[in-house]
């Protein structure tokens, strides 16, 4: 499909010399979705192709804003990779989009309110509900979203969360679903969770898909198109090796990803169980909850 990102973004042509068929989008049309991605990741340019290889596979026109915070300088980002292709949200914050893609952030384990820049994020979470047709909250982002919203704590594992795990979809007549088997495998690497009779009890929230091993995964705000999801679909094939082989070298107390590597050995490859999964969740949402038609 095509898509317009920032001009020279390297995550670009990094998703086109892995083979992905990108068509480039030189200018907007009446037809053309804007999606923006506010990346809270550390390694930005990671996500930013994890999230562009997922769009390039839509049949929607798409173009992407890259957007930063206003009150906060990423440690591992160069400067001028921010100056050169992202957008501070003061800068949008008068414009609409089609669709808003909140990501995950490694700091899981630090109350929200000292967050540094928890004020401002909830400033993004309440404009999104006037400003954007459908958002994505990823990972962490579910999770802050869910207690900004209703008040929704999340809770500590004993041990990392790590690895592909199945899930079962609750509501597979969804559009969000279609095309999709009703169970699904789905990255995890987490350090906290939510606890599943919070969400049931929330009359607000729809539980959609869930684990057995890994929990909740996905819950919609219902009478809303805004979906809260734990997981990592947009991985990359080798992210989780990156992560276990990182913590392994640091000393750190991590144990093997579960469901990963071809017989449970890290010295074989990886078994792409979720990918096609996410490229289908991904177009869906695009196809039917970023456009403003009836659902």
């Amino acid at each position: 499909m095509p898509l317009k990102v920032p001009a020279g973004l390297p995550a670009l042509q990094a998703v086109i010399d892995e083979g992905n068929a990108v068509d480039i989008l030189e200018r907007n049309t009446a037809k053309t979705l804007r999606i923006a991605l506010l990346n809270l990741m550390p390694m930005k340019e990671t996500t930013e192709a994890d999230f562009i290889r997922l769009l390039a596979t839509s049949d929607e026109e798409i173009e992407l804003t890259l957007l930063k915070l206003d009150t906060h300088t990423p440690k591992h980002a160069g400067p001028e990779h921010m100056k050169l292709y992202y957008t501070s949200f003061g800068e949008v914050r008068e414009s609409r989009f089609d669709g808003l893609i909140i990501t995950g952030a490694p700091i899981e384990k630090i109350e929200y309110e000292e967050v540094t820049y928890w004020p401002e994020l909830c400033t993004i979470f309440d404009w999104a509900k006037e400003h954007v047709t459908s958002t994505l909250f990823i990972c962490w982002a579910a999770q802050a979203g869910l207690y900004r919203k209703f008040g929704i704590q999340k809770h500590l594992l004993p041990k990392k969360m790590f690895g592909i795990f199945p899930h079962t979809i609750a509501r597979p007549e969804i559009p969000l679903f279609d095309g999709l088997e009703k169970t699904i495998h789905v990255p995890h690497s987490r350090h906290t969770e939510l606890h599943r009779e919070d969400i049931v009890t929330e009359g607000r929230i729809e539980l959609l898909s869930e684990s057995d091993i890994s929990g909740v995964y996905i819950m919609q705000e219902k009478g809303t198109r805004d979906f809260f999801i734990t997981g990592h679909s947009e991985y990359a094939l080798y992210t989780l090796d990156g992560e276990y082989r990182r913590d392994m070298a640091k000393g750190l107390p991590i144990e093997l990803p579960q469901n990963y590597y071809r017989d449970d050995n890290s010295a074989n490859e990886p078994v792409n169980r979720w990918q096609p999964t996410a490229r289908k969740l991904f177009g869906n949402w695009i196809k039917y909850y970023c456009k403003l038609t009836k659902i």
